[in-house]
């Protein structure tokens, strides 16, 4: 997988990278209302970069299912000030901005983010590409069934890989024609899925490197994983890191991730053993 130039700054995809998850929400399912304050953001920041993240993915509006959207004004307000506190304090990272929200996206880039994470594909605002391919930004590219207040409610599939490939291959050409080239693809987990739709994605994830992009795995603590264990989000490291293993085994080149010390010794164990293959 080759480099991407991120605004000057180069992510060598040659071996998988970490995505640490900053969340300044109030009511995320893992973590909200814990990263509100200047100090928590910053120490939060700190520990994700010093443990070995190479991006810091930042949100201000819950996508947990049954969420209800925020004020587009407080998001912007809270994406911000984060940005500019982040980027002051740790002038050299590269933020990945997590909305669907073109203007918002569009303020942020001008703020410092690099990134640009859109878990609606442009499909809840269709200035979102325009935006994306004025600033030349990295776009990451989610697959949902629905939207988040309503997209657990019995999502049905012909054959939920084969739907998802087809989705991209649409959506890439479609972005390849405005301009837009460093495009990541994120197949979804959670997001319009039951469980079993989410363990299928999971044992096909190889058959996305058909299209040659990175591919961003994220399955962080998330339902697929504590309602098989019968836990809770807050007991689910252990499954998050079985499951990650599983996705750097079939080709995952990105790992989005609320643990980041953990993600980054499953890279390092998986290249260590594919290493020593012979």
């Amino acid at each position: 997988m080759k480099a991407f130039n991120i605004k000057g700054k180069m992510l060598d995809l040659s071996t998988p990278k970490v995505m640490g998850i900053l969340n300044i929400t109030d009511d995320s399912f893992f973590d909200g209302g814990k990263y509100i304050s200047k100090n928590k953001i910053l120490e939060r920041c700190d520990k994700m970069l010093t443990e070995g993240a190479s991006i810091i993915d930042i949100g201000a509006q819950s996508s947990r299912p049954g969420s209800k959207s925020i004020n587009s004004n407080l998001e912007k307000e809270r994406l911000l000030t984060a940005i500019t506190n982040v980027k002051h304090h740790f002038p050299d990272i590269i933020i990945s901005v997590d909305t669907y929200n073109a203007s918002i996206a569009k303020s942020c880039i001008k703020n410092g983010a690099d990134i640009i994470n859109d878990i609606s594909a442009g499909e809840k605002d269709k200035e979102m590409w325009a935006v994306v391919a004025e600033f030349g930004v990295t776009y990451i590219m989610m697959h949902m069934k629905g939207k988040p207040e309503n997209m657990q409610e019995n999502p049905q599939y012909d054959n939920v890989t084969n739907d998802i490939m087809v989705f991209f291959e649409k959506k890439i050409k479609n972005l390849k024609t405005k301009g837009i080239e460093q495009i990541i693809i994120d197949p979804g987990f959670g997001f319009g899925k039951t469980m079993e739709h989410n363990y299928e994605i999971l044992n096909n994830l190889e058959r996305f490197q058909k299209f040659g992009l990175p591919l961003l795995v994220g399955v962080s603590r998330k339902s697929m994983i504590y309602n098989l264990l019968d836990t809770t989000a807050q007991k689910a490291l252990n499954g998050t890191t079985a499951i990650n293993m599983m996705a750097l085994l079939n080709g995952a080149n990105i790992l989005r991730v609320h643990d980041v010390k953990q993600a980054i010794e499953c890279i390092k164990i998986v290249n260590f053993a594919k290493s020593c293959k012979k």
